[in-house]
């Protein structure tokens, strides 16, 4: 089974779990397929009056049975002085409520918090300290200036081997070649950019240095506000919106000196890479679709469009996308990073983190984007320290025996292992207990679809490009049929796997494993744990299916050499372990400098 495979499986099984089971039961019971009826005779005698039979009907969805009597004094209500009966009640009260406007950016009160009560997260000093090598010279040709890591770029703009405003003209160049064969790009800013650019080099001259961000180029998903720019979050009923500030993302990348190339493309309101433009493309095969949802944060990074690029998370938007093109994309803590003037489509699991070409570079964005935010309810203040010369004998992995285990073990990930353990770490086996993990997923759908409740209730979900079962408007729908207790026994039940999962990451500095063939992309998404997917080498595979068709079995046997990753994950706030350990197994696997042939 394909990573994507994997996801679209997870879906489903997420809308299953989330209708118990019962909606092909109601489908079926009123269906007239081996009825006989038309349809006219099917919805003989139902109206909008809410009945005894209308709440028998409804019990199949929820998995509950009363009787008759029960049902009938459900109708009345509580409110004897009150004529109406509760459920006409509730019903006018849901009418009132929906003619209240309620912006996307409007968060719930009940906010989500990844941190265990009366557990000490130790303070980190904010600070960056790289892995200390020798930076070869400025290369002669402008690929290879693309490619290379934000690490080189800064360190030759510093030495005054290029300028800022160089830098950006040769991405904007690889944009105007490139961007439209990977539908990477919603909108390229040349004249921001430039400006931003140039600025970075007056201030370099007068001696004012921001940071090591200062003067380079990025791409960020078209989710992020930004002032006068359109912000359409892939989605045809939003093409030409327009944001009238910017978002805290891009602030603190302002603010640190970096130059935006423009904004990125994601799939429709963050699902796959098919957005209102096209389908965004892999560029080590452009036969097939980049992954989603930060599908050209990725394929642009992958394609050295840009010097890095800013990817959002919610269940694998920054690791999926990663894997399929082969960059290295750090999800962040839970609350690390401001989530003020991003669209907010589950407020408990977005996160929003960086997609580089390289381990370290992960840890100079993430330093730049990392701190606390008042407008972001979900913010938490906590410092980023990284030392990328910390000794591997001081650090402790953990892995899971069972996730190298069956047909879907890629070589790569068993390669990676015994890589592993060849740098030094102290390498140990460990067991994730058995977890609930299916039934704390409905959270997800239904927090989108109260995020974007407009488009179901104006049936403005027709305008999405993708349509079918497993896309939102689909998946929206069926979550307004889940029961506000159901709903709130599985918040209950992610608390339970917070704690379980503290206490598996309590045995080592690092976990280990494929970044598939586990529950672990799921789990620490709702736990909040950090995750880094990192490219682990290449495989040889005909092109997988696109979300937007053709279906695997219609596509060719024509086989393409793709990039394949592993991730690892840490405590909460423990990226700096995290992204040490990456960083050395990354140099001794020796695969993370080749690029894709686009010519």
């Amino acid at each position: 089974m394909s990573e994507r495979d994997s996801l679209l499986l997870d879906r489903r099984r997420l809308l299953n779990a989330a209708l118990l089971g019962a909606g092909s039961a109601v489908v079926a019971g009123c269906s007239r397929e081996g009825t006989g009826l038309s349809d006219e005779e099917l919805w003989a005698g139902f109206d909008d009056a809410i009945t005894v039979r209308s709440l028998a009907e409804a019990e199949k969805l929820f998995g509950v049975s009363f009787t008759d009597q029960e049902r009938d004094q459900a109708l009345r209500g509580s409110f004897a002085d009150s004529d109406d009966g509760h459920f006409d009640r509730q019903a006018g009260t849901l009418r009132e409520r929906r003619e209240i406007e309620i912006p996307n950016d409007l968060a719930p009160s009940l906010v989500f918090d990844p941190r265990i009560p009366g557990v000490d997260y130790p303070q980190q000093r904010n600070s960056v300290s790289l892995f200390q090598e020798n930076i070869r010279a400025r290369p002669t040709d402008e690929e290879s200036i693309a490619f290379a890591t934000v690490k080189e770029q800064a360190r030759w703009i510093a030495n005054g081997e290029i300028t800022s405003r160089e830098l950006t003209d040769i991405y904007l160049d690889r944009i105007e070649r490139y961007g439209d064969l990977l539908e990477c790009f919603v909108t390229v800013t040349p004249e921001i950019a430039r400006a931003q650019a140039d600025q970075a080099d007056r201030e370099r001259r007068a001696g004012r240095v921001r940071g090591p961000l200062h003067g380079i180029p990025y791409g960020v998903k078209d989710l992020l506000d930004t002032n006068g720019v359109r912000t359409t979050w892939g989605a045809m009923p939003y093409k030409d919106r327009f944001a009238s500030s910017n978002g805290a993302v891009i602030r603190r990348l302002f603010e640190a000196g970096a130059v935006m190339l423009g904004k990125t493309t994601l799939g429709a309101i963050a699902y796959g890479d098919v957005w209102f433009g096209g389908v965004t493309r892999n560029p080590f095969n452009t036969e097939e679709g980049s992954s989603g949802s930060s599908a050209g944060s990725a394929s642009a990074t992958a394609a050295g469009l840009c010097a890095f690029s800013i990817g959002t998370e919610t269940l694998g938007s920054i690791v999926s996308p990663s894997d399929r093109c082969g960059t290295t994309g750090l999800r962040p803590t839970f609350g690390r990073v401001s989530r003020a003037g991003a669209m907010a489509l589950c407020w408990s699991l977005d996160k929003i983190g960086p997609i580089c070409r390289s381990v370290e570079d992960t840890a100079l964005v993430l330093s730049a984007i990392n701190g606390y935010d008042v407008d972001d309810a979900g913010s938490i203040d906590a410092g980023f320290s990284y030392v990328g010369g910390r000794p591997m004998n001081e650090l402790t992995v953990g892995y899971d025996p069972r996730w190298f285990e069956g047909e879907d073990v890629r070589s790569t990930d068993t390669a990676a292992l015994e890589a592993l353990r060849g740098i030094g770490t102290n390498v140990i086996e460990l067991q994730l207990p058995e977890l609930p993990v299916d039934s704390i997923m409905p959270g997800l759908f239904i927090e989108a679809a109260a995020a974007f409740e407009d488009l179901t209730l104006s049936d403005r979900d027709d305008e999405l490009r993708w349509q079918v079962d497993r896309a939102w408007p689909n998946g929206m729908r069926q979550a307004r049929f889940f029961s506000a207790i159901d709903y709130v026994q599985s918040d209950r039940l992610r608390r339970r796997v917070m704690g379980e999962m503290h206490d598996f990451f309590s045995q080592v500095d690092v976990v280990f494993g494929p970044s598939f063939n586990s529950p672990m992309l799921r789990v620490t998404n709702f736990t909040g744990h950090p995750c880094i997917a990192m490219r682990a080498g290449f495989e040889d595979r005909k092109s997988r299916a696109r979300f937007e068709g053709p279906s695997e079995e219609e596509i060719p046997d024509t086989m393409h050499r793709i990039p394949r990753s592993v991730s690892l994950w840490s405590r909460l706030f423990n990226e700096g372990a995290i992204i040490t350990v990456a960083r050395t197994l990354e140099a001794e696997l020796g695969v993370a400098a080749e690029r894709p042939d686009l010519a």
